[in-house]
């Protein structure tokens, strides 16, 4: 049987943001940050960082006998694993409800727009591709 991938909260994930962009870093670090974001004390976010380890999401390597975390994985390829999950596990594998979402959600911003036209034109690019191989091999 294969194994559940490891779920994150919100919480973990802002969290797992922070130290994605300011890794190598240390739980005093963190903390002071995670303090003065919301108030939570040190004791919280040493759990929420162990836990992080635990499902396998940060690593943790003693450098002047302090330990210091960083991703194990770069944000970017958390996030697309999340939103895979989401797509297969939740909208049961079709994208058109996400689709849709766009579509009806705030305005895009310019950059943003950008970006899905060339995701899109990346995605056509593939397509024929895979359309050119798949007709060279009948």
């Amino acid at each position: 049987m294969a194994k559940k991938p490891q779920t994150l909260g919100r919480v973990e994930l802002e969290l797992l943001q922070y130290i994605d962009e300011n890794h190598p870093i240390s739980v005093r670090e963190v903390a002071e940050y995670w303090h003065a974001k919301t108030g939570q004390a040190r004791t919280t976010v040493l759990t929420m960082m162990e836990r992080l380890t635990k499902k396998g999401f940060l690593s943790r390597k003693k450098i002047d006998s302090v330990y210091h975390y960083s991703p194990k994985q770069s944000l970017s390829v958390v996030l697309k694993d999340i939103v895979s999950e989401f797509v297969h596990g939740v909208l049961g594998g079709s994208i058109a409800p996400l689709a849709a979402y766009l579509t009806q959600s705030q305005p895009l911003q310019p950059d943003e727009l950008q970006q899905l036209k060339k995701l899109v034109q990346r995605l056509e690019s593939d397509a024929s591709r895979a359309d050119a191989k798949h007709g060279a091999s009948k």
